[in-house]
């Protein structure tokens, strides 16, 4: 399966990640989900929640000033919760998130760009 990339060209750490994997030569499908027409619906919001490493919760942006202007507190959110958040708010979804078809990990610390290209996918960390 093609590796996606949830990205945003406007955060360093995003491009970071495009520019480790391209580099090693890894053909990426880059997918801008800031973008209306690129959007993640429900679904797939589902879906990437299920193959995300770690806590669905994590898929926040929770140092966001719109995290912060809208109260939200989301430790211990069930991914019901979290989704909707993400429909109504999609520059809260956190990035960049590699997908490799079957597990999805966040980008951040920016290493793990390194990683993932080394690797060709999702690594365990």
């Amino acid at each position: 399966m093609p590796l996606t990339l949830l990205h945003n060209p406007n955060c360093p750490t995003s491009v970071h990640a495009l520019d480790a994997l391209e580099g090693a030569g890894h053909d990426v499908q880059v997918r801008r989900y800031l973008l209306v027409a690129e959007r993640l619906n429900e679904q797939e919001l589902r879906e990437l929640a299920g193959r995300l490493v770690g806590d669905p919760v994590d898929a926040l942006i929770r140092r966001d000033k719109k995290y912060k202007d809208l109260g939200l507190e989301a430790d211990g959110w069930p991914v019901d919760e979290v989704v909707a958040t993400l429909l109504a708010h999609p520059s809260l979804l956190q990035r960049p998130i590699l997908d490799d078809g079957e597990r999805a990990m966040i980008g951040r610390p920016r290493s793990r760009a390194l990683d993932w290209a080394a690797a060709g996918g999702v690594t365990e960390g």
